[in-house]
């Protein structure tokens, strides 16, 4: 006769049975409906992530399809993004300082004096024919002292871009545009890494250090042009950043390529997780999401690749460059905020900067870090905007440039309290930003002042969404 194996029962009257369960979730699948769950959890919580922008953005393309019939027409859609792709960049930048609960407002017109180094050099053969002796020299000198510095404030990875540019400028390379707008990356670096040390290290607040800096770059372009406006419609590299499109076929192998990755990544992440005996995402989750994906990029692609030329002749077609390099921009930010050690200390120090200190984070070098990567996103966005417009303005940058940006990472979700914000908050608050002077621009009869007022009370309606979300939120502890 054979008898059953009891369960230990511990001390406490718990068998083994009951210790196995008390850990089910670390094993547990996550199906569709445990996802919808959740987001209903963090709702009420008091974190909407990007459905406010969401629903904002499909509430606008509903009333400017309404006001124009124009608007929903291949022709315009197509021109949005390179209307739009300035502000993106400038907000991806913006994100990572926002999410440490500081602000620059010398993003727009940094972007400004980079372009601006640019496009001297390439109209001058060189930068060092484009610009007087003193302040040739001036660059030189603050290039080797923002190298410095970075190295003295243990902070590399700004440092060796700085020190590419400094090559370009001795080899001569400049007077060539994909260099020179390497180089604007290399400036945009070398004020980074002085924005972060005036904040992070001297202790001055960066919305006084960064107003400073917009009005002295605003300065600075002037004597870069020498008071000439420079035009870059001439450099066709430079002028398809926001003018030019993907061929049919590369934009097809661009969608490929972004979905295939991340229906890859997400099903060997499911069945590594399962194999180990670790919470995952069940494989129908997966495939959904990767279906649903896959539904866009397949109508995105079908929509670009028609021919949005309204007139006979050329053919305008494919995906436009000013779509494609911030998105793919946008996934490098989101990988580097969630998969990297240095963005999970970016939150951390955003959320509580003297807990994160206390825990061993070094909140000075996290800080300078978000600087430079907002200042180096704040020259690309300067080179698209020279771009959309034609040239190098003497105010290129200035203006509404950085209110815009602000608002667009605001909108798109990002908390100007700190802590929190993705990546993807750019692009979707850039759209918004975009599809309002658009739509207006469709129907003359509307003035211009409409757009300022429905930017403004967006901005207004973002800003409350997040404060309430916050106290929500904290309430919700």
């Amino acid at each position: 006769m054979t008898t059953e194996p009891s369960e230990a029962t511990g001390a406490d009257g718990s068998t083994a049975a009951d210790e196995t369960g008390s850990f089910s979730l670390d094993v547990e699948r996550r199906t569709i409906g445990d996802a919808i769950s959740s987001y209903r959890g963090r709702l009420k919580s008091g974190d909407p992530g990007a459905l406010p922008s969401v629903l904002g953005l499909v509430m606008l393309v509903v009333i400017f399809s309404q006001v124009s019939p124009r608007f929903l027409t291949a022709n315009n859609i197509g021109n949005l993004p390179g209307q739009g792709a300035y502000i993106a960049l400038i907000a991806l930048g913006l994100i990572f300082v926002l999410l440490l609960g500081e602000i620059d407002l010398s993003a727009g017109t940094c972007g400004g004096i980079c372009a601006g180094f640019a496009a001297q050099a390439v109209f001058s053969g060189g930068l060092r024919h484009g610009v007087p002796g003193l302040l040739y020299g001036i660059v030189i000198v603050s290039m080797v002292v923002s190298i410095g510095l970075g190295l003295w404030l243990k902070t590399y990875t700004g440092p060796v871009i700085v020190a590419i540019g400094l090559v370009i400028m001795f080899t001569g390379l400049d007077d060539h545009v994909v260099y020179a707008l390497i180089f604007a990356i290399s400036v945009g670096a070398a004020v980074g890494l002085f924005t972060g040390f005036m904040v992070a290290r001297v202790g001055i607040p960066s919305f006084i250090v960064t107003l400073a800096l917009f009005l002295t770059w605003q300065g600075v372009l002037l004597f870069v042009l020498g008071s000439q406006p420079i035009s870059t419609s001439s450099y066709p590299f430079w002028n398809g950043l926001a003018n030019g499109n993907m061929s049919p076929f590369w934009s097809w192998v661009y969608v490929i390529v972004l979905v295939g990755g991340y229906t890859a990544y997400t099903v060997l992440k499911s069945i590594r997780a399962t194999r180990r005996g670790l919470s995952a995402d069940s494989m129908q989750l997966v495939l959904v999401r990767a279906g649903v994906l896959a539904a866009i990029g397949i109508a995105i692609v079908v929509f670009a690749n028609q021919n949005r030329n309204p007139n006979p002749g050329l053919k305008i077609q494919g995906i436009p460059w000013a779509a494609t390099v911030p998105m793919t921009l946008m996934i490098f930010c989101t990988i580097a905020l969630t998969k990297t050690t240095w963005g999970r200390h970016l939150f951390a120090t955003g959320g509580n900067a003297e807990a994160a200190r206390r825990a061993g984070i070094d909140v000075r070098k996290i800080k300078i870090s978000a600087f430079v990567t907002c200042s180096c996103f704040g020259a690309l966005g300067g080179i698209f905007l020279a771009s959309a417009t034609g040239g190098v303005q003497l105010d290129l940058g200035a203006g509404n440039i950085l209110l815009f940006s602000v608002a667009a990472a605001v909108i798109g979700g990002t908390s100007l309290f700190g802590g929190r914000g993705k990546a993807r908050d750019a692009i979707i608050g850039a759209l918004v930003i975009v599809i309002i002077p658009n739509g207006i621009g469709l129907k003359p009869s509307l003035p211009t002042q409409y757009n300022n007022i429905i930017t403004g009370m967006v901005l207004l309606l973002a800003a409350g969404v997040d404060a309430v979300s916050r106290r929500r939120s904290l309430s919700s502890r």
